[in-house]
């Protein structure tokens, strides 16, 4: 089994807060790790995709009370969000009789925006977390096993399948239950041809500018159904819009986010890529490996940090800029290349930015300066460095 880092945040708020919420797409392992959990802490399991577990939790407050000395695990949480109105009274009620903490863990395959709408009156008595795919301080420290990350995506039974094309065939049919059977859960008006469709343009179009436009002629759907499409996405945690950073530097910005499947195993499997080498000469390399570091980097970014890329119409271009709550700012620049080098664009960036630190990226393992300003480093070097600057889960 691979240890996930935020193990160790879930047991540790279980600790201090009576609600806890795993958050993550599909099949990045939330059961699992939940189950661990649980039996850890005598824990009662309830699927909400079961029909008869459902049935049970039609008297939830009977049964919370019921389980009010045990850990309940309520999974899929977002097949019946409305059962977070439950666990209030139920939390406020444990509370009185000195059961403070460690009461629900819920899991849920929705962003946290989409589930801390839906539990507000929570507030105060839940912590969130989340659970990504696989990231690369989670895996060896080894350039064989950050190649199978980058070609294979982070969902663990991708990443650990026995081959590529094992992997490849997993990730093909994950892409087509997904398009069938979850999407069409969540939105029944979303034909699952024309999100199949969509999920290969947006294969095609990785890291470019969001032209919500040209989606819609090809599909031949209206501009805002495309964009509902993509919010759906995005709140799935399969999508994601990384919005321009804004200067003022007396130029004129681009002012389009940039769109990237959040895995670039889904990338290359809509793409026909099974494997380092099919990838390699494909003009989407680039642009996957780019969205790759930027997924990496801001999966282990401390809390609150801002992340956005700078272009401007000039030429000016830095492709990931991370604003910390501290009001330090890191500018990166990620080339598909062993030995990257800076360009004319990267350095007028840098000027309009003025960050505190500044990275080039690459696909090599080596750390130099570049100049006295740009310090070249490894995907994993950074990562861990960003790592560094996260804070502890405080405990009381």
């Amino acid at each position: 089994m691979i240890h996930r880092r935020v193990a160790t945040e879930v047991r540790e708020a279980l600790r201090w807060q009576p609600a806890v919420a795993l958050l993550g797409p599909r099949q990045v392992g939330k059961t699992t790790l939940a189950q661990q959990i649980g039996s850890e802490m005598n824990a009662v399991y309830f699927d909400l995709e079961d029909p008869d577990d459902r049935d049970k939790l039609r008297q939830a407050r009977t049964l919370f009370d019921r389980y009010e000395d045990r850990l309940v695990i309520l999974d899929e949480i977002h097949r019946l969000p409305d059962l977070l109105l439950s666990l209030r009274g139920a939390i406020d009620r444990g509370r009185g009789r000195g059961r403070r903490a460690g009461r629900f863990l819920i899991l849920g395959s929705a962003s946290l925006d989409v589930l801390r709408e839906t539990g507000e009156t929570l507030a105060g008595r839940i912590a969130y977390r989340e659970l990504l795919p696989l990231d690369i301080l989670e895996i060896p420290a080894d350039p064989g096993a950050q190649e199978a990350l980058f070609v294979r995506g982070g969902y663990p039974e991708a990443f650990l399948a026995p081959s590529d094309v094992v992997s490849f065939r997993g990730r093909r049919d994950f892409i087509r239950t997904y398009l069938e059977r979850e999407l069409a859960w969540m939105n029944p008006r979303l034909p699952a041809e024309t999100l199949s469709r969509l999920w290969t343009m947006l294969a095609h179009a990785q890291g470019a500018l969001l032209n919500a436009s040209r989606f819609a002629g090809s599909l031949g759907l209206a501009v805002p159904t495309v964009n509902r499409y993509l919010s759906v996405l995005s709140d799935l945690l399969l999508v994601r819009k990384l919005t321009p950073v804004r200067a003022n530097i007396g130029k004129r910005l681009v002012k389009s986010p940039k769109v990237y499947l959040r895995d670039s195993g889904f990338v290359h499997a809509l793409l026909e890529l099974p494997s380092f080498d099919a990838l390699v000469g494909h003009p989407v390399a680039g642009p996957s490996w780019e969205g790759f570091v930027i997924e990496n980097l801001l999966a282990v970014a401390p809390e609150r940090t801002r992340a956005g890329f700078f272009r401007t119409a000039a030429g000016a271009e830095m492709d990931l800029v991370l604003d910390f709550p501290s009001g330090k700012r890191w500018a990166v620049g990620v080339k598909w290349s062993r030995v990257p080098r800076t360009t004319k664009g990267f350095h007028l960036a840098r000027e309009a930015l003025k960050p505190d630190r500044c990275f080039l990226v690459g696909t090599g393992p080596d750390r130099y300066p570049v100049t006295d300003e740009v310090e070249a480093i490894s995907l994993r070097e950074l990562a861990a460095e960003l790592l560094a600057r996260t804070s502890p889960v405080p405990v009381p």
